[in-house]
């Protein structure tokens, strides 16, 4: 049976991650307890996606974020028809949570021309699931964030992302998401072209990125991108679980233990160099909003 699409996906993403931290087919075989032909056999799609088992062994060896890897292995392997149809819930949720927040906008400024302008009334159908409202309010539908030619629909209203904290560009510190669940905080930023939903932003706190990156600027990061040698990331440290704001490099020691570079951009601050058992999360910067003045 051919792999799905994705399985397919799957593969690709460990591709790229043990690519990105130069590591070789046999390497994370050897490391994740699987014959290399496998491996390689999962990465180009030949094979669907591994059981839980030797997915979070690779999930550790390829320094995913906890259960990541084991979430994209269990939804891989989900039927077609299951996946569709949570997908077209996760879609219609999405949707309405954008809608909702659209008419609270609304309803502060003036009603009678939020009124006449018909707006608000499309909205409402929008949010009570009615499809007259979409082109009324000027949303587009995709797929998979292409123009729709079928399968789920996804609307083009403006992505909203949780502002969560601050997150220093100095030494690393301690970091808190103020005890919010995910994707829920007093503050929101919109970001048209970011999709991934577990996307957040964080303001910039200290100088040691400049002139990349001032203090204050937001950025939103991705938990979703795959991370590459030299990306601005948002770095999560053990064992205290303190983070910072830095460039990334994948290099070796000098005793050939694989190591990870913190750069900062200002020349001010010198780089830390730390084995990658302390890093406990890395997401790539994907966006950055300034305010000018």
């Amino acid at each position: 049976m051919n792999a799905s699409e994705s399985e397919l996906r799957f593969g690709g993403v460990i591709h790229q991650r043990r690519m990105a931290l130069r590591l070789s087919l046999a390497e994370v075989a050897r490391r994740a307890g699987c014959a290399k032909s496998y491996l390689s056999a999962i990465e180009n799609g030949v094979k669907g996606a591994p059981g839980e088992e030797l997915s979070g062994r690779l999930e550790r060896v390829l320094s995913f974020r906890d259960g990541e890897l084991v979430e994209m292995s269990v939804w891989a392997r989900t039927p077609a028809s299951v996946r569709a149809d949570v997908e077209a819930m996760r879609a219609r949720e999405a949707v309405r949570d954008v809608a909702g927040r659209e008419i609270a906008a609304m309803l502060k400024g003036d009603l009678d021309e939020v009124h006449r302008s018909g707006k608000l009334g499309a909205l409402i159908e929008v949010y009570e699931g009615k499809e007259g409202g979409l082109s009324e309010c000027g949303a587009t539908k995709f797929v998979d964030g292409e123009a729709a030619g079928g399968g789920v629909e996804r609307v083009g209203l403006p992505v909203e992302i949780p502002l969560i904290n601050k997150v220093t560009a100095g030494y690393p510190g301690s970091f808190t998401d103020m005890g919010y669940p995910a994707r829920v905080a007093d503050e929101y930023i919109r970001a048209p072209d970011v999709h991934d939903p577990d996307a957040f932003a964080a303001r910039v706190v200290g100088d040691s990125m400049e002139p990349v990156y001032r203090e204050g600027d937001i950025v939103v990061f991705s938990p979703g991108r795959v991370v590459e040698s030299g990306m601005d990331c948002f770095v999560r440290l053990e064992p205290d679980q303190e983070t910072t704001f830095k460039r990334v490099y994948f290099e070796k020691g000098e005793d050939g233990a694989e190591v990870i570079r913190i750069q900062p951009m200002n020349n001010a601050y010198g780089p830390m160099i730390v084995g990658r058992e302390r890093v406990a999360g890395l997401y790539a910067g994907v966006s950055v909003t300034r305010v000018i003045g």
